[in-house]
C-alpha cells in the first residue's frame, strides 16, 4: 500500500476531543462523512456510525498512523490530543487498517465543546466537536475564555454562561485538582444535596433560573434543565468540598473535630451555618477511615 497522502486542510483536534468527533468534524471539511472518509484512507470500518456523542471509532495502530498522515499531524500529538480507550481485542492487536464504531453509555458520553474553540481549530466549517471532560474536575466543560459550559450530552450545544461568574472563577481558581476518592464523595453529596434541596437549595435555584434565562432554548430540551444541568450548577460548591475533604487526615474524626470541620465548610461554602442530618452522606465521609 502506498503512504497516504496527505490532505489540503488543517484540522486540529481539540484536547480530550472523541475520536469520532474528530473524524466528523475531518470528514465536513472535505464535504464527507466519516464513513466516506474511512474509506477513502483505505480503513476498513464495522459497526453502526450513528456520531458522536452515541458512539465512538476505535483505530487499529495502521488505521491510526494513515489518518495521522492525512492530517499532517504527527502519531504522538494526535495520541495525546484523542482519548486512548481500551479497544476491542480485534481491534487492538490487527496489523491491518481497521476500525469499529463501538456505543458509548450515556454517563461516560462527550459533551458539546466551545463553538468559539472549534472554530478556531477547524476554520473550513462548522461542526459541533464532543470532548470528554477532565477526569480530575467535575463532570461539566467550562470554557473559562469565551464563558460556554455544558455538562450533559443531551445538551447538543454549550451553554451561555456569562450570568454566572461564579462558574468560571471556580474554574479558574483551581490551583491543584482533587483526588478521585474526594470528588467521588463531594460529587454525590452535592448531587444528594441538590437532589434533597438541602443546604444550598436558594443559592442553587436562583443560579439555575439565570442559566435558563441566559439559555431560553433550555426550555425545550429533550430531558428538564434541573437535571442536565445538575453537575454545571453544583460545579463551584463541588469543587469547594472535594478540595475540603482532600485536607481530613486518614482517620475518623473527634466529634470536636468534626464541629470544626464543619464550621470551617460552611466559611468556604460562604453559609452562616452547616448542620446536616444524621441521615446526610457527609457524615458517612466523616465517619470514614
Amino acid at each position: 500500500m502506498w503512504p497516504t497522502p496527505p490532505g489540503a486542510l488543517h484540522v486540529r483536534p481539540l484536547p480530550r476531543e472523541a475520536t469520532a468527533s474528530y473524524l466528523t468534524r475531518l470528514a465536513a471539511a472535505y464535504h464527507l462523512s466519516a464513513t466516506q472518509l474511512l474509506d477513502g484512507l483505505h480503513i476498513t470500518a464495522t459497526g453502526t456510525p450513528t456520531g458522536p456523542p452515541a458512539t465512538d471509532i476505535h483505530l487499529s495502530n495502521e488505521a491510526a498512523r494513515r489518518l495521522s498522515d492525512f492530517t499532517r499531524i504527527p502519531p504522538a500529538h494526535l495520541a495525546r490530543a484523542l482519548p486512548r480507550r481500551p479497544p476491542p481485542a480485534a481491534i487492538g492487536t490487527a496489523g491491518t487498517a481497521i476500525a469499529r464504531w463501538q456505543p458509548v453509555q450515556p454517563a461516560v458520553q462527550p459533551l458539546p465543546a466551545c463553538t468559539a474553540c472549534t472554530a478556531h481549530r477547524a476554520p473550513h466549517q462548522a461542526v459541533a466537536a464532543w470532548i470528554h471532560p477532565a477526569p480530575d474536575l467535575p463532570r461539566a466543560l467550562i470554557c473559562t475564555r469565551h464563558q460556554q459550559a455544558s455538562s450533559d450530552p443531551r445538551q447538543r450545544t454549550p451553554l451561555d454562561i456569562r450570568s454566572l461568574p461564579e462558574l468560571t472563577h471556580a474554574r479558574r481558581t483551581t490551583r491543584r485538582s482533587p483526588t478521585a476518592a474526594s470528588l467521588s464523595w463531594a460529587s454525590t453529596i452535592t448531587t444528594r444535596w441538590y437532589d434533597h434541596h438541602q443546604h444550598l437549595h436558594q443559592r442553587w435555584h436562583t443560579r439555575l433560573h439565570r442559566l435558563r434565562t441566559a439559555n431560553p432554548h433550555l426550555a425545550s430540551g429533550p430531558a428538564s434543565p434541573a437535571l442536565t444541568c445538575r453537575s454545571l450548577i453544583t460545579y463551584p460548591e463541588t469543587l469547594t468540598l472535594a478540595t475540603a475533604l482532600d485536607r481530613l487526615p486518614p482517620h475518623p474524626l473527634t466529634r470536636t473535630q468534626q464541629t470544626a470541620f464543619l464550621h470551617d465548610l460552611a466559611d468556604r461554602l460562604h453559609l452562616p451555618r452547616l448542620a446536616p442530618a444524621d441521615h446526610d452522606l457527609l457524615w458517612q465521609r466523616l465517619a470514614t477511615r
